[in-house]
């Protein structure tokens, strides 16, 4: 089963070597998300917005969101820049633990090496989100897609591709925050962190650009 070292990718300065080049680790802000039933899904919100929640849950409420993009230096010098990782932040503290976020039916012992379950990836986009913001979302005409998180163009830098946040469900405050998916469309996993307690520390979808060790 595919488990990276989540608590060095999710450290500001890490630094991966990759042939010639290095991958160095940022950490930035992407806003709250607003959880109001406290069952997330990780999903590609503007192709698959039907997707099943996670089995884990977490206390209905308000958490912030990080991006982990990862800076290509080459010679010293930058040379490209991309999201690596996004990060639900429940406990603002390192996880003693990880293990695969799984949705009903999928077991782990069924998974070979470098194996994992990912959440597919068709429009370049990923989230982390609670199911009754997604859920919202799919009763979206396309205007209101494109309007909220297609822009004319997109930044390059801090976060390529740029941050979208758009409030989906008006009754509760759900909303969905939209960023790049790595290195485009496929299928990416997420991670669940536990503390000593066995409190869920936070969620993160690996976008599978760091290279492995």
């Amino acid at each position: 089963m595919y488990l990276p070292d989540l608590n060095r990718i999710l450290t500001s300065g890490a630094t991966f070597p990759d042939d010639d080049a290095e991958y160095a680790l940022e950490s930035h802000p992407a806003g709250d998300v607003v959880l109001p039933t406290g069952q997330v899904v990780g999903c590609d919100p503007l192709a698959f917005p039907d997707p099943d929640p996670f089995t884990v849950t977490v206390g209905p409420g308000t958490y912030p969101l990080r991006v982990w993009v990862a800076v290509l230096q080459q010679d010293g010098a930058e040379w490209d820049r991309t999201v690596a990782a996004l990060q639900l932040v429940v406990r603002d503290e390192p996880a003693a633990r990880w293990e695969p976020a799984l949705v009903k039916g999928q077991d782990p012992a069924e998974l070979e090496d470098d194996a994992f379950f990912g959440y597919p990836v068709d429009a370049g986009t990923g989230t982390l989100a609670d199911v009754a913001a997604i859920t919202a979302l799919g009763a979206w005409d396309y205007e209101q897609v494109e309007a909220a998180f297609i822009p004319d163009q997109a930044p390059d830098a801090p976060i390529p591709g740029g941050v979208f946040p758009a409030v989906t469900d008006q009754a509760s405050g759900a909303n969905v925050v939209v960023v790049t998916s790595g290195l485009g469309d496929g299928a990416y996993p997420t991670f669940i962190g536990y503390a000593e307690s066995g409190e869920v520390t936070s969620l993160v979808t690996d976008f599978l650009v760091v290279p492995a060790e």
